[in-house]
């Protein structure tokens, strides 16, 4: 089991990182955004949803751009690195494993909440341990898994549109599409919303392990959105027919509710296993997205050089996947960080605008420079309007990460 310090192992094609794309995005928080969004936005929620996917496309574009030019693991810590310099690549980085490690436990937390109530914590670590060993198995098993997930997500949100649709509850003058909390309710239901469509960077730091990045990154990253849009689109009007957007914004579990309020009561516990499997998904892929970004940090000495190791067989970061692993198995054993991860969608903000920033340094022609500069603008709107709470500990997050990183530099120049 020694380690090897060479390159990943190109396998994925354009519908592996398209379905690993939709796992990441295609996730738990279908299941749970839309409610505290459409409390947010009140009837604006469609606005909300269209102004995040314009953000999210215009960050999409950026990475592809990014992510072709440079074919390696890390994502927008390589491209602030090399666009950027060293701080704005490390503070991309250390936002991006910071907010994301919380976001696995959460998500182990949350499938364990759907499979066994009583259990969570239990059920959260045996979660964490057994997709932890289908990563280290290589990317091609992680995958194949994640297209079965894909598979039985869509499925059930395929049911759930279908039975709000066809209900006699349904009623689209509940749409009734307008701003009626203001351009600033809009704004925050963007932002909740944007966390949902995140997971397309997963595409990007799997760079060093997709083949032919030039060409398969720029295709899969705005298929992935793009359906994913479709699919949110597609649930969000269905539930808003059968609750309305004052419902839905009281709703716990808004699904699982929509399909108790169209008359089917009997698809509730199919929706539970869909939302558990979806958790599930968004698990396997932020293990993936965290390791390969911590990989990068430890090549940079950011983080301990170990960590760098590639396995010699399965040619993956089997250190970092098994650090990943130990430290989400440990929070999600020991607490509930569900409802104190507000600046996982801070820090997100902050790892995509450092992207856009980065693709703006391309190309000196302005039209290339709109869709960057477009990005850069939505993703600090949106992260200034989200909660207080959460802008201060996201925040509060970045400014530790940047301390640390000057500490690291001061000590590296006294030893000179």
């Amino acid at each position: 089991m020694a380690g090897s310090a060479s390159s990943l192992r190109r396998t994925l094609g354009v519908r592996d990182a398209v379905v690993v794309g939709l796992g990441s995005m295609i996730g738990a928080g279908v299941f749970s955004a839309l409610g505290p969004a459409a409390r947010a936005a009140g009837s604006g929620l469609l606005v909300g949803l269209a102004l995040a996917a314009v953000v999210a496309y215009c960050n999409a574009m950026s990475s592809a751009r990014l992510a072709a030019r440079y074919p390696a693991s890390g994502g927008t810590y390589v491209y602030g690195r090399e666009r950027l310099g060293d701080f704005w690549g490390y503070l991309a980085g250390w936002a991006f494993v910071v907010g994301k490690t919380a976001s696995c436990a959460a998500m182990a937390l949350t499938v364990g909440a759907y499979v066994w109530p009583g259990q969570a914590h239990a059920v959260a670590v045996a979660a964490v341990v057994a997709l932890t060993a289908v990563n280290y198995g290589g990317i091609q098993k992680s995958a194949w898994l994640t297209r079965v997930i894909v598979a039985v997500v869509l499925a059930v949100l395929a049911a759930v549109v279908v039975v709000c649709l066809a209900s006699g509850q349904s009623d689209a003058g509940r749409l009734d599409v307008g701003v009626s909390t203001g351009v600033g309710g809009v704004l925050q239901a963007a932002g909740l919303l944007f966390f949902a469509f995140a997971g397309y960077a997963r595409i990007a730091t799997l760079g060093e392990e997709v083949r032919d990045p030039a060409h398969t990154i720029p295709r899969a990253i705005p298929l992935a959105l793009g359906i994913t849009l479709a699919v949110y689109a597609c649930v969000a009007v269905a539930v808003l027919f059968v609750l309305g957007a004052d419902g839905l914004g009281h709703a716990s579990a808004p699904l699982a509710d929509a399909v108790r309020a169209a008359g089917a009561s009997g698809l509730v516990p199919v929706v539970r296993v869909g939302a558990a499997v979806a958790a599930l998904g968004s698990l396997l892929a932020l293990i993936l997205g965290v390791s390969r970004t911590t990989l990068a940090m430890a090549r940079d000495r950011h983080l301990p050089a170990a960590l760098a190791a590639v396995h010699p067989r399965f040619q993956v970061p089997y250190r970092a996947e098994l650090a990943v692993g130990a430290v989400v198995a440990v929070l999600a054993a020991t607490v509930d960080v569900r409802g104190a991860i507000g600046f996982s969608s801070f820090g997100v903000l902050a790892y995509y605008a450092v992207a856009n920033a980065a693709a703006w340094t391309l190309s000196p022609a302005l039209l290339s420079r709109a869709l960057p500069a477009l990005g850069l603008l939505g993703c600090v709107t949106l992260a200034f309007a989200l909660p207080a709470a959460s802008v201060v500990a996201g925040a509060a997050v970045l400014a530790v990460g940047a301390g640390a990183f000057g500490v690291r530099r001061w000590v590296a120049a006294r030893a000179r």
